[in-house]
């Protein structure tokens, strides 16, 4: 049997998609619900088959990359696409939660009345077909898949390729459990091709599809930004940043920069960048660095006044500070390095900041409140925090029910993509006949002198 090509088969699941779109934005908000209890209960229920069918996967990749391969190379590829009870119940969790939230579809975000008598009021309701580009965990995806459902939005989902069975098999778990509970067919639509043609098609159906949302890799992101034909809703890029003041609590700070750099490495929201303030450089860079090298093993780039701060230490069983290039302060590393710069002041510390972006999340650890509110103002990114790790930019933890990605960019949404994001307004005008009437004949200047002359 002959395979229909990626841009054919892409084409005909948007256009279901598409179809599917009026019927799930009309959805109420107790059907959505119900929906999205039914997925989390089926996930519960399937948790051992998912992890037998990851297992599947992981004895795959392991035998796959044996051959030729170090074996920290394979521990890393398994442990990537390892999935874990903890993992699935936590998903289920989530959904629950999703669940739970208020309905932001129908919300009236404002209402006034013109002198006319018109009643204008400004109403959420769902932005259509977004299609998700992934090649995260289909844990990812699947809370994706929630919160668009939640919104009225109908999910195209492209997932990555190394988890197909496990992936495959909540997918349809997902799309029973939605169906069964009132979701129209096609409201949540999974792409089950696996070639990378597939993906590119995704993002060239400007006809059928909305917006598209990547999830994963800054390869990926990069490649989406650069070929997709339709809006890109979030891209997650951007510097993470980290300012010591010099009233900074220095315990404090050092736990901050090393949550924010280490406790995920890998996010979008990890740590890039260490600024600190020269009159608290000597106490707080040589213990600080000497804690990120030998206990988390991190790569330290270094400003020429951090190296010389740190140059005399032995460190043990690790390499000492490299020099930092101009390049590594515009760098989002998403792995175990962080570049460290000694600067004079605030004013300084801001520039840097306005020079290297586009920001993504920028913290400021000082126990003064005024420099923390100016620092809090005139910091451009997606997210300004005071005295936290940059890992807190997240929707879930900043109260907003969870978020699809963090967006970067200015149009549209800035800062967690979560509910209320995955919504655009339209107007609603109510009146009582009110017709438009003619504006007066535009009078020119030679008209109006004329008229003001005495007959």
């Amino acid at each position: 049997m002959v395979e229909v090509p990626a841009k054919i088969y892409i084409t005909n699941l948007a256009k279901r998609a598409r179809e599917a779109a009026r019927p799930l934005a009309l959805l109420s908000g107790p059907i959505k619900a119900r929906a999205l209890a039914a997925m989390a209960e089926r996930l519960s229920v399937e948790a051992a088959a998912i992890l037998d069918a990851n297992q599947q996967e992981v004895e795959s990749i392991g035998t796959h990359l044996a051959q030729g391969s170090d074996k920290d190379s394979v521990k890393a590829a398994v442990e990537r696409v390892r999935l874990t009870p903890d993992a699935i119940r936590g998903l289920a969790d989530r959904m629950t939660q999703i669940a739970e939230l208020p309905d932001p579809v129908g919300e009236v975000t404002r209402m006034w009345r013109q002198p006319n008598d018109l009643q204008v009021s400004r109403v959420r309701v769902p932005i259509g077909v977004i299609g998700i580009v992934s090649d995260s965990s289909p844990l990812v995806t699947t809370e994706a898949v929630g919160l668009c459902l939640k919104a009225g939005n109908v999910c195209v989902v492209r997932g990555g390729p190394e988890w197909s069975r496990s992936r495959g098999l909540i997918a349809t778990i997902l799309r029973e459990a939605a169906e069964q509970a009132g979701v129209p067919t096609g409201g949540i639509t999974f792409v089950e091709r696996p070639e990378r043609e597939a993906a590119l098609e995704l993002l060239r159906q400007s006809k059928y599809v909305d917006a598209i949302v990547p999830r994963g890799s800054a390869g990926l992101r990069q490649t989406v930004m650069e070929q997709s034909r339709l809006p890109v809703l979030c891209d997650d890029l951007g510097v993470c940043r980290v300012y010591v003041d010099a009233d900074a609590d220095l315990p404090l700070a050092q736990n901050i920069v090393v949550n924010s750099k280490v406790q995920l490495p890998s996010a979008s929201n990890a740590a890039d960048t260490l600024l600190v303030h020269q009159s608290i450089a000597r106490t707080l860079v040589p213990a600080l660095v000497r804690r990120l090298l030998d206990e988390f093993k991190v790569q330290v780039r270094g400003c020429p006044k951090t190296i010389t701060l740190t140059g005399s230490q032995s460190l043990t069983g690790y390499e000492s500070v490299t020099a930092a290039t101009d390049e590594d302060w515009s760098r989002q590393f998403l792995s175990k390095t962080i570049a460290i710069k000694v600067v004079k002041d605030m004013d300084e510390a801001l520039d840097h900041l306005a020079k290297y972006g586009p920001g993504h999340t920028d913290t400021i650890v000082t126990r003064d409140y005024a420099k923390a509110m100016r620092f809090a103002r005139e910091a451009d990114s997606s997210a300004v925090l005071v005295n936290a790790s940059t890992r807190m930019h997240d929707g879930a933890l900043l109260g907003l029910g969870g978020e699809i990605g963090i967006s970067t960019a200015r149009l549209h949404a800035r800062g967690p993509l979560a509910l209320e994001e995955l919504t655009c307004q339209k107007y609603v005008v109510l009146g009582t006949g009110q017709l438009r009437q003619p504006h007066p004949v535009p009078v020119t200047y030679e008209d109006a002198i004329m008229l003001k002359r005495p007959s």
